[in-house]
């Protein structure tokens, strides 16, 4: 690949081996539907969603002028002690689309600051119902929840414990992980059924050990798709909110990947049939054309909050935290034209129907490939899991992205992983491309 004609000193690229970026540059300098083009003129396939965020694919019209529209109009207002009506408007729809009771809904501006707005709601509401002692959070083995110091104390990443251990939370405790690499190594389009109730380590061990009245919030993504789209068993997350009812903890849904849209509904929650406390958004909601994030909190959480406040002056502040960049007009103006995007043309839907395609194509092409130990596909996502090279966690999954890359499909490396997670207009071609690439780099680098 040639080099390109701009410097590349000074960016100091995330989550990214800069020294081999250096040597072997992959830059999108346009993209189109389902494309990108790169610096130097080659078609790449976005397998990926840009990241899990363009759902809608790139290059929205109605979206850009949404966005157009807005700066001439209100580019920018503060979110502390006045607001914006797009910002109004685009919690609205937000708080309509969501199930059950959630209908409030703070603004911030990425999955990793929902990750912390929704656990600070959860101390905040416990101590204004007077349990200021629950402080204690449940995560989960491998769960993301971002990059802050709170997200990454509940979340289960090895590599964030290892540099960063010394200073993430104390009082934190983490369940199983929900993979099963023996009895569900292949999964298509349907939740396994586990002979064992892996929750039974919550209820046996984790909660005695911290007594459940010291427990704050349980946070889980419904499907774990950071580390590489791996799927709660049936009934895991009905019999995980039974708990937390029963002993009164929050439960807290992170929805940065799962949510609008990349389960063929508009969140989990509603794919599984569970409401949760908190429902942390990010990603899709604007189509990845501008950050935003948020949390959707139940109605009784805002109402506990404010109740707690009623003999405090009127001017104090009920709830200490917010962002500059709180429910910023322009991404909020983006979020309701992608919503509306969404609405109009049915993706959500397509989203469901076109991971089917998905799930039944990966199947097909790569179940007995080398080193394929596992696949993995539900909603509009799939994964290949791969046995590791011993001594180079990782390595066999990252060469294949870059020859992927290289043969004009960006799919994504996550551990000894592979995901596929296209938007949400992709056709039948496009995943025949994807899937059909990505085997013959499997088989390549064997």
């Amino acid at each position: 690949m040639t080099m390109p004609d701009f410097n590349m000193d000074h960016q100091w690229l995330p989550f990214t081996p800069n020294r081999s970026f250096k040597k072997d540059p992959r830059v999108f300098v346009a993209a189109d539907g389902m494309h990108f083009t790169t610096h130097d003129g080659k078609k790449v396939i976005d397998g990926i969603s840009s990241l899990w965020c363009v759902g809608a694919g790139h290059n929205r019209k109605p979206i850009n002028e949404a966005i157009k529209k807005q700066l001439d109009t209100l580019d920018y207002a503060t979110a502390f002690n006045a607001s914006n009506d797009k910002a109004f408007q685009a919690a609205e729809m937000i708080a309509g689309m969501a199930p059950g009771d959630l209908n409030k809904v703070l603004f911030c501006n990425s999955g990793s600051e929902a990750a912390d707005t929704s656990m600070k709601v959860a101390l905040a509401y416990h101590r204004a119902r007077g349990e200021g002692h629950r402080n204690v959070f449940i995560g989960r083995e491998r769960g993301y929840h971002g990059v802050g110091f709170g997200g990454m104390s509940v979340g289960g990443i090895p590599a964030n414990r290892k540099v960063y251990g010394t200073a993430l939370l104390p009082r934190v405790d983490h369940m199983r992980f929900i993979h099963d690499p023996v009895n569900h190594a292949f999964i298509n389009g349907v939740e396994q059924d586990w002979k064992e109730d892996i929750l039974l380590e919550l209820e046996n061990r984790i909660l005695p050990l911290h007594d459940p009245s010291n427990i704050a919030a349980v946070i889980v993504e419904p499907v774990a798709g950071s580390a590489g789209w791996y799927l709660p068993p049936r009934g895991y997350l009905k019999r995980l909110r039974e708990i937390c009812d029963k002993h009164g903890i929050l439960l807290i849904f992170d929805e940065v990947i799962t949510g609008f849209g990349r389960m063929g509904t508009n969140f989990a929650a509603d794919y599984y049939g569970v409401v949760p406390d908190m429902l942390n958004f990010a990603k899709c909601v604007t189509n990845g054309v501008i950050p935003l994030g948020g949390v959707i909190c139940r109605e009784h959480l805002y109402d506990t909050m404010m109740a707690a406040n009623d003999k405090s002056p009127a001017h104090a502040v009920e709830f200490f935290h917010g962002y500059t960049y709180s429910g910023h007009p322009v991404a909020c103006a983006a979020a309701i034209a992608t919503l509306n995007l969404f609405k109009e043309e049915n993706l959500f839907a397509r989203a469901g129907e076109m991971g089917r395609v998905l799930g039944d194509a990966m199947h097909a092409a790569c179940k007995g490939l080398p080193h394929v130990i596992g696949i993995r596909a539900l909603g509009n996502a799939a994964a290949v899991e791969l046995s590791g090279i011993p001594g180079l966690p990782g390595k066999r999954a990252y060469d294949i992205f870059i020859e992927c890359f290289h043969k004009g499909a960006l799919v994504r490396p996550a551990g000894e992983c592979l995901v596929i997670a296209p938007p949400y207009i992709v056709e039948k071609s496009h995943i025949e491309q994807l899937v059909g690439t990505l085997a013959d780099a499997i088989k390549k680098n064997a």
